[in-house]
């Protein structure tokens, strides 16, 4: 009998690593996550799809306790914690000056910066693909046999002046990332099924 599992052109043990049993981490062990690691992920995530190939997400990495200790306050209570336990955090962020990039990213259109001339129509750009970018940055980290918590519990403000001062980046996303302590992780949630999410017309 064919199942839904065996429709998909991914192996089943793809599928669970990425999805089925990948679970959002709240603990982590003392396992180091490495440099090269993190370069894995993107080197992987860099190829998902954006608008007009603009990538405008943006990776901060805090690693240090000093780095920690300036983003914790930032944090909503119940984030903190984890945060500063966690191997090394991902700040995401949307670069509403990725239109200075497209010469590169978007060669065969000449008029490719002009688009985004407006302000709001390129900020309101660069959110929209950054957070499918950040979509695909978590399935990297699992990718990678690590795992993600990503958060939206933040001052993103104050995340913006401590961080991205100096740039027209706006934080959207906050993931840690480690080798999960499973003595962290809660009963998986019930998820919609397909008729409640899906119609055809």
């Amino acid at each position: 009998m064919t199942t839904t599992l065996d429709t998909l052109a991914l192996p089943r043990e793809a599928q669970d690593l990425l999805f089925r049993e990948a679970r959002t981490a709240n603990a982590f062990t003392d396992e180091p996550v490495t440099d090269d690691e993190l370069r894995a992920v993107h080197d992987l995530v860099k190829w998902g799809p954006t608008a007009m190939n603009s990538q405008p997400l943006r990776v901060v990495y805090v690693r240090s306790q000093e780095a920690k200790a300036r983003l914790a306050p930032h944090l909503s209570e119940g984030n903190r914690a984890k945060t500063v336990a966690a191997p090394v955090t991902a700040i995401l962020a949307a670069d509403t000056d990725f239109h200075e990039h497209l010469a590169t990213t978007f060669p065969h259109f000449a008029g490719a910066k002009a688009v985004f001339a407006d302000d709001a129509r390129r900020t309101e750009a660069a959110r929209t693909s950054a957070l499918l970018q950040a979509g695909y940055f978590i399935i990297g980290v699992r990718a990678a046999g690590l795992a993600a918590g990503p958060m939206s519990g933040f001052d993103a403000e104050g995340v913006r002046r401590e961080f991205f001062a100096d740039t027209n980046q706006l934080p959207l996303v906050i993931v840690n990332i480690g080798h999960p302590d499973h003595s962290g992780t809660h009963p998986r949630n019930p998820r919609l099924g397909f008729d409640q999410v899906v119609r055809t017309v």
